[in-house]
Parts: C-alpha cells; structure tokens; sequence
C-alpha cells in the first residue's frame, strides 16, 4: 500500500517558522510509523530529524503526533492510524528541530519530586533486603510502568498553559515512590506536590491517561496523591 506522510518540518538554520513537507512511502498494514520515519530518512530526505532508540516501545525517545494524538512511534501501526498520516511534535516543549523537542524542562520538573528510593533506616537483621508483602507491592505496580516518553505531559492542557506545572509524568513517579512502603521520603514529596505547580493544577482532563502507552491509570494515580495530601493516608 502506499502511505502518505505529512511531516512537520523546522530547521532553526534555515527556517523562519515550521511548515509541513509530504512523503510517499510503501508500507504494509503492520508497519509502524517509525518504520515508515525511516524509510523517507533513508531514502527519500536524510535531513528528517526525530528521535529513537530500542524501537520496542521501552526507552520512550520516540513520542510524537500522529494524526493529532501522541503515540510511540514505534508502537503505533499503520493500520490503527490510516493510510494519510500527519506527524508532529509533541506539544508544549521547544522544537529544536523537526519532530526533536527540548526534553531539559520535563526532567527539571520530574527531578523536583525525589525520583529514587530514600530510606536512612539500618537495613533488617538478616541484612539482606527490605520486605514487602504482595498487597504492599501491588499498591504502586500500575506506577512503576513510567518509561518517561513524555506522552503525557505534553497532552496536558494545564502543561501547556505553564511548563511551571510538575506535569502527569513527575506526579505518576511521585505516587509510585509515595506509595511505597520502604520509601521514607513520603512527607517530603507530598510537600512538593501541595505548591501552586503541584496536584492543584490538574483538572482532570484524562488527557494523559488517554496517551499513555504503557496503559498506567495516570488519571487515578493523580487522585489517589490528592486524596492523601487531604487525609495523610497512604494505605
């Protein structure tokens, strides 16, 4: 089948502003669009600039627009997107050159919230390891599935009005280390979430919950952060 690529384009060495170039490609109903990026990279306009790495939908490099929704470009296939699809970059980060966006002020934002495990406490007797139960576990699972893609952050209408906001992506890491039971660090993370670029500023819109690829209820997880701050329970 032939598949026709709108592709958004910016050279800040050249352009004044972005516009859009079209490419024809053959593809097959199971390709991904990444694969299709690749074959007008390769041969068709080198100059094309977007980001990848594993290309099995773990590393995250690759979100994008596809047909005005964020996607892995890796995970997306032809025949859930059509045969005309528009790429784009995700929104509410820099262009730095055509689908590539500044990813600097995500990771600012997620740094602010203590991603990794604080616990000062003498490890346990046996001095092995710290214990958990299967229920204790199972409180943070769907959380821990974050590879940091950015999908939703940057579907986010509150982001896009301030990339002050944490963002769904830095609250979804501070719920997962909240919540578990090892983690001494609760306290100090639910005060960082209680500032006016917290919790406060998701409407609960389901954007993010929408794009997420690794299916985390990101939406629930936001609630769930709320609703301790209220109560200071974290069962």
């Amino acid at each position: 089948m032939k598949v026709t690529l709108k592709i958004f384009r910016f050279n800040p060495e050249v352009d004044q502003k972005f516009h859009y170039e079209t490419y024809v490609v053959e593809g097959e109903p199971t390709d991904r669009v990444l694969d299709l990026l690749e074959q007008v990279k390769g041969y068709q306009d080198g100059t094309l600039s977007f980001r990848r790495s594993c290309a099995h939908g773990v590393c995250g490099s690759d979100a994008i627009r596809i047909n005005g929704r964020n996607h892995l470009a890796c995970k997306t296939l032809v025949r859930d997107v059509g045969d005309k699809i528009t790429v784009e970059p995700v929104l509410g980060l820099k262009v730095i050159k055509d689908l590539i966006v500044d990813m600097e002020p995500f990771f600012d934002n997620y740094k602010k919230v203590l991603p990794f495990f604080v616990n000062e406490s003498p490890l346990p007797a046996d001095g092995k390891e710290r214990h958990q139960t299967p229920e204790q576990r199972e409180r943070f699972d769907d959380t821990t599935k974050c590879i940091l893609c950015a999908c939703c952050t940057t579907s986010c209408p509150s982001f896009w009005a301030s990339d002050d906001y944490l963002g769904p992506a830095a609250l979804v890491t501070a719920h997962r280390f909240i919540f578990d039971s090892r983690d001494e660090a609760a306290s100090e993370r639910l005060h960082t979430l209680a500032e006016t670029s917290g919790t406060a500023r998701c409407h609960t819109a389901y954007n993010c919950t929408l794009a997420c690829p690794r299916e985390i209820q990101v939406t629930k997880a936001i609630g769930e952060l709320k609703m301790a701050m209220v109560t200071g329970r974290l069962d």
